[in-house]
C-alpha cells in the first residue's frame, strides 16, 4: 500500500508571487576598460552582478544593454531588467545603492520604462539612432564614413 500522504504533499504547488518587471540603470561604468583597453561587455557586467551582494535573489529577465554616454566621455550607461515581485521589494533595495567595480563606484538607478537600445535606419547598426547624422552631416562620428 502506497502512502498517498507523501503523493498529494508532492502534487500540492507552492504558491508563487506574481511577478512584474523592474527596469534599472546603472552609471558610472567604464566604456573602455580599465588596462585592458577593450570594451565593456555583457558577460563582464553578468559576472559582476552575479558576483556582487546586493544582487543576491535578483534574476534578471534578459541580457543588460550597455550605451556609451557620449562620443567624447568614456562612461556607459548599463540598464538591466529585474524579476521582481508587486510590490517592487527587489528593486526599492536596489534603487540608489552604490558599488564598487574595479576602483571605480557605480549607482543604481530607477527607471519608469526600458529604454532599449537605438538601432540606426540608414546603417542597421546598434547603439546610436538615425538622428546622428544630421548633427554630424553625412559623417557618421564613430567610424567617420559615408553613410
Amino acid at each position: 500500500m502506497k502512502n498517498t500522504n507523501n503523493i498529494k504533499a508532492n502534487q500540492v504547488e507552492i504558491p508563487r508571487l506574481f511577478l512584474s518587471k523592474s527596469f534599472l540603470k546603472i552609471i558610472g561604468i567604464l566604456y573602455i576598460l580599465e588596462f585592458t583597453n577593450t570594451q565593456i561587455t555583457v558577460d563582464k557586467v553578468k559576472k559582476t552582478i552575479k558576483d556582487n551582494h546586493i544582487f543576491n535573489n535578483v534574476i534578471l529577465v534578459s541580457r543588460p544593454r550597455i550605451i556609451k554616454v557620449s562620443l567624447k566621455l568614456d562612461m556607459s550607461i548599463i540598464w538591466i531588467d529585474i524579476w521582481n515581485a508587486q510590490s517592487s521589494a527587489k528593486a526599492k533595495s536596489l534603487i540608489n545603492r552604490c558599488f564598487n567595480i574595479g576602483s571605480y563606484i557605480v549607482t543604481i538607478h530607477g527607471m519608469n520604462m526600458n529604454p532599449e537600445v537605438p538601432q540606426c535606419k540608414n546603417c542597421w547598426k546598434w547603439s546610436h539612432a538615425t538622428d546622428i547624422y544630421r548633427i554630424y552631416g553625412a559623417r557618421y562620428a564613430k567610424c567617420s564614413s559615408s553613410h
